[in-house]
């Protein structure tokens, strides 16, 4: 059997053919996720709906001639991103990423920001059976930021990317997997139902929420090479890299791309100070997550090639230069707070102790890895108070571009690590789930089956 898996990214929108009887993930492709729209308020994140529709639209019509015949597709989809659509199944809103910062202008009242006026309003009772999660870029933080205002619409159904795409070429009324239900910040992890109560206390009860979907219930069917092929709800892609990690409930993973996260797998909803986030076969992951990582390292980035840029010289690509330069410098005493991004670790980032040899490329970003180990620990200690998980698994972009970042991480921690098995991990965990799905088996006997071509089953490492 072959399904066809799309991972509609931050960075780019990639897909694959998933070969679910040879376990491989063949025919890899990326095309890059639409520009942002221009000439917004720096604080607006927006993208045309119909540009990320087209584009998945394309792609899966060229992964359809490369996998001779498509049993289904399955759909990971970026968190926090939100498409207002209609009873009639149209776009009605440009789609607000989760980069998106408008809730943090000032509130008419005077109060403070919407944000600030949107976390008073809900109970410390309430915020643990949400998960404990309320990132300034959410679904829920736009749309109290319309309601305030008095622009939400009666009967409009927010809906995420993904489940936007699969609605609008299934044709299909819109529907949401619990996994990327979460992100909306307004599901109850105790019932898995929408918490109707914090929607009533927000003001969003004319709001229409999507059907709430199981685990491999189907979304609908697309029309594919002129077949109609079944197609999955959408999960989130933070789930299909932590699934396609191959993690075990004893390691703790640290998926670092654009932005990171810091997680473990546990049995079951157990609330605290962290992020709780259903996974699959009814289990639970702990986070803390939007810690910084490639997003703010590419605002140093863009601070060193920012003459050259404007002086519209030829791109070149720096980071074979920054690593390089980093990996030369052993240590320093160089300060660097990466958090020039609101989250967790504060919202106001520094370059500190600065003297006149060490502000260079290596001791920027020597300093920077280092700033990333310790949040990275600091949000571990959290998510596991005794520290007793066995090995670290890497997996994201970054953590494979930059092996000198995993070895300052694995000595601040003094663990031991491993890789994820591929560099797509997305793409790998979307071949599990399809495994899963088709055979309607549990998720963890397709991971497990996997880990054991990998050689993991033992704890081993690639």
């Amino acid at each position: 059997m072959r399904f066809i898996g799309i991972d509609l990214g931050t960075s780019f929108i990639k897909g694959a053919v998933l070969d679910l009887d040879s376990c491989l993930v063949e025919h890899v492709r990326r095309i890059p996720f639409p520009e942002a729209l221009s000439g917004l308020d720096p604080r607006y994140c927006e993208f045309a709906p119909g540009q990320v529709l087209a584009a998945t639209r394309t792609l899966i019509d060229e992964l359809a001639t490369l996998a001779v015949k498509c049993d289904g597709l399955v759909m990971c989809t970026q968190l926090g991103s939100v498409v207002l659509m209609d009873k009639q199944g149209h776009a009605v809103s440009n789609c607000f990423g989760w980069q998106d910062q408008r809730v943090l202008e000032p509130h008419p009242s005077g109060a403070g920001t919407y944000y600030k006026i949107l976390q008073e309003r809900i109970s410390a009772q309430h915020r643990g059976e949400l998960g404990n999660e309320l990132p300034a870029g959410s679904p829920l933080s736009f749309l109290f930021w319309l309601a305030e205002q008095g622009k939400l619409e009666p009967g409009l159904i927010p809906v995420s990317l993904g489940d936007f795409v699969l609605s609008s070429l299934s044709h299909q009324p819109p529907s949401v997997d619990t996994t990327t239900a979460m992100t909306y910040e307004l599901l109850n992890l105790s019932t898995l139902q929408w918490h109707y109560e914090v929607i009533e206390r927000l003001g969003l009860s004319s709001v229409r929420w999507p059907t709430l979907r199981k685990q491999g219930e189907l979304a609908g069917t697309i029309e594919i090479s002129g077949a109609s092929v079944p197609c999955f709800a959408a999960v989130g892609d933070y789930h299909c890299s932590l699934l396609g990690a191959l993690l075990l409930e004893d390691e703790l993973s640290l998926n670092i791309s654009t932005g990171s996260q810091v997680s473990r797998i546990v049995a079951g909803f157990a609330p605290g100070d962290y992020q709780s986030r259903p996974f699959f076969d009814g289990k639970f992951a702990n986070t803390i997550s939007h810690l910084p990582a490639g997003r703010s390292l590419n605002v140093l980035v863009d601070l060193l090639t920012e003459i050259s840029t404007a002086q519209g010289a030829s791109p070149v690509e720096p980071w074979p230069y920054i690593a390089a330069a980093a990996a030369a410098v052993p240590d320093t005493d160089l300060g660097v707070n990466l958090s020039f991004y609101p989250g967790p670790c504060g919202e106001r980032g520094a370059i500190t102790n600065i003297s006149e040899k060490t502000l260079n490329v290596g001791t920027l970003f020597r300093a920077a890895f280092e700033n990333m180990a310790e949040n990275y620990y600091a949000a571990a200690s959290r998510i596991w108070p005794d520290r007793s998980w066995r090995g670290i698994v890497f997996s994201g972009g970054l953590a494979f571009k930059l092996p000198q970042l995993r070895q300052i991480i694995q000595d601040r921690f003094q663990a031991d690590s491993r890789l994820c098995p591929v560099e797509e991990d997305a793409l790998c965990g979307l071949l599990l789930l399809a495994r899963a799905f088709s055979g309607k088996t549990p998720v963890e006997k397709a991971a497990t089956a996997l880990r054991e071509r990998c050689n993991l089953a033992g704890g081993g490492s690639l």
